[in-house]
């Protein structure tokens, strides 16, 4: 399982990218399941996105530095949490590759491969506030980053019901392909979260993590 990346972002927290070139029966040699965990993948159709389930854990349990791998589990609203740890986790994954970040605030990630047919629904989720900031040299990868970002923050906020057009902004402003940090900020009634975003642009896909700013 060749390691992309594993690194510090925004200190304490730990984010990584992990290739995932094993079969499924290696993985699950490397990766004990708790019961909960068991069932969850016996339910999911497909090699591919059961080595994804796989791999995902496996990379947060090296992240975490532990001897033993503490179980991954998910509360009443669908958000993951690591058993026995205070710090907040989030995972990811597309095709043949898994992402993980933790910390001590809220925090997200999203991997996603970059897609053409994403403008035809780009209305949905940017606003006219992030549209004014696309470039046109670069407004494919701009949306992609957009919509990563938005799922981060989505992970990171860990409730649902929200409008990822209407509720959730994305700071690019100054954008180039170079850059690989930003900010973003969650507004939905009473709730408002700012959020550190870092990102890596890879050629066929890119990666978005989030943290909260807490003051």
């Amino acid at each position: 399982m060749p390691v992309a990346f594993q690194e510090t972002i925004f200190s304490p927290g730990e984010w990584g990218l992990f290739h995932i070139t094993e079969a499924e029966a290696d993985l699950r040699e490397l990766v004990p399941l708790s019961a909960e965990e068991a069932r969850q993948i016996d339910l999911i159709q497909g090699e591919g996105r059961r080595r994804e389930f796989l791999a995902a854990r496996l990379l947060l349990h090296r992240m975490s530095g532990r001897p033993a791998r503490a179980a991954l589990f998910k509360d009443s609203t669908g958000k993951p949490h690591l058993a026995d740890s205070h710090y907040h986790i989030s995972i990811s994954h597309t095709a043949d590759f898994a992402a993980a970040i933790a910390h001590p605030n809220p925090c997200g990630i999203d991997v996603q491969r970059l897609v053409k047919k994403i403008e035809r629904i780009a209305d949905k989720f940017i606003s006219p506030a992030e549209r004014i900031q696309l470039k046109e040299a670069d407004k494919l990868l701009q949306m992609h980053l957009i919509w990563s970002a938005k799922e981060s923050m989505y992970k990171a906020f860990g409730r649902r019901q929200l409008d990822f057009k209407e509720h959730l902004y994305v700071d690019f402003h100054d954008f180039h392909p170079q850059q690989s940090r930003a900010t973003a900020m969650l507004q939905k009634d009473e709730v408002r979260m700012l959020f550190d975003l870092a990102f890596r642009i890879y050629p066929n896909k890119v990666l978005v993590g989030c943290v909260e700013r807490v003051t």
